[in-house]
């Protein structure tokens, strides 16, 4: 496993960190931690949870793998997006209790999604909070989940308290992200990238995406995720882990690997930000809509037109088959804009809410015609 420097905490971690939001079955606690666990065996030190991942069982899972390791043998993080200090304050209690653990290596402030959340944070007393209880060595640093843009996340990090950043980066995405990464390392912070294979779409399309890999990549995961672990200013990229294949994988992927020179990184965003523009990295804060819409399926299945080159039968396909999705869904959006305001990568939601619809109510001709023309026939 390779190792990074977290910032100036003094902390070393490894560079694929272990995501617990997308545990397979969540309520086998037992079978869930022997993940976790096998991941340690291979060199992760960074294990990542929060309140309310898998339906609110992933503190639980990784409090199970936790407790039957040394603690001076892995990093904990976990996080709140509480604007209230007393909540923030209980909701950490909690955590602690769950993750079996006297203390919190890593502590989020988290889902910093615009800068009037950051102000509510401070204001509702969160921050101050957080910090009382890394007086008491309940937290050892205090660290932000954010998505902002590169000067929005400056004027935070600069006006905050924090050791570290998380946020999220991987080759769909960078064009968003590569200011706010290079502001947290320029400011000597730990730099966390959740989401460095775009929310599974990088893998699931690994014919598409390709042309990413070098001679020396084994396969679009590992190009991926050394994409990420290449740049100075990234500590470690955060991954999401249902089964110890996905684990082999990824720690394959850096298990004596030698970073990118800085011209092959270039290289590559220039040919990935020209292919690839507007790809939705499914990290549901554009959620929930107010008329139910159940927006990342929908982008989803546009992102599957998108690499298709711009097939509407691939919309539908994947609207059908994979989601189940009934595709008048789409054409309750008011265009109210609050996923819009939400979304991370200023995708224009709306937009493409509406040209499903358009797509969904002229496939439905489609079949009527069809079934018109079997009668008639």
């Amino acid at each position: 496993m390779l190792y990074k420097p977290y910032g100036q905490t003094g902390k070393n971690v490894s560079a694929i960190s272990f995501g617990g939001m997308r545990f397979d079955k969540p309520e086998n606690i037992d079978a869930n931690a022997e993940i976790v666990l096998y991941a340690h065996s291979k060199g992760i030190n960074y294990f990542d949870t929060a309140p309310l991942y898998c339906g609110d069982k992933s503190e639980e899972i990784m409090g199970a793998a936790l407790k039957q390791l040394k603690r001076d043998e892995f990093y904990v993080s976990t996080k709140s997006n509480k604007a209230v200090g007393a909540t923030l304050r209980s909701e950490l209690e909690r955590s602690l209790t769950r993750l079996n653990v006297d203390y919190i290596d890593f502590y989020h402030i988290w889902c910093i999604v615009r800068p009037e959340t950051w102000k509510e944070r401070l204001a509702g007393g969160a921050v101050d909070e957080a910090l009382k209880a890394k007086e008491e060595g309940l937290i050892k640093h205090l660290v932000v989940s954010s998505h902002l843009l590169g000067d929005e996340l400056g004027e935070m990090l600069a006006d905050g308290p924090f050791e570290g950043v998380t946020l999220g980066y991987c080759a769909i995405n960078f064009p968003y992200r590569q200011a706010a990464v290079d502001t947290a390392g320029q400011m000597g912070l730990g730099v966390v990238t959740m989401n460095p294979l775009g929310g599974g779409l990088i893998p699931n399309n690994a014919e598409t995406f390709d042309f990413i890999r070098s001679e020396d990549d084994e396969s679009v995961v590992a190009a991926a995720l050394r994409f990420n672990i290449s740049q100075a200013a990234i500590t470690s990229a955060l991954v999401g882990f249902t089964t110890t294949e996905h684990i082999d994988q990824a720690c394959a992927a850096v298990e004596g690997f030698e970073p990118y020179d800085p011209g092959h990184v270039a290289s590559l965003q220039e040919r990935i930000a020209e292919a690839f523009d507007g790809l939705c990295t499914g990290c549901g804060y554009c959620t929930p809509c107010p008329e139910g819409i159940e927006i990342p399926k929908f982008m989803d299945a546009y992102n599957q037109m998108i690499l298709s080159g711009g097939k509407p039968t691939d919309l539908i396909g994947r609207m059908r088959w994979h989601w189940e999705l009934a595709g008048d869904q789409a054409g309750l959006c008011t265009r109210c804009g609050v996923c819009v305001a939400k979304c991370t990568q200023h995708l224009d939601i709306c937009d493409r809410l509406e040209k499903i619809d358009e797509i969904y109510a002229s496939e439905i001709e489609k079949d009527k015609q069809q079934a018109d023309t079997k009668e008639d026939s």
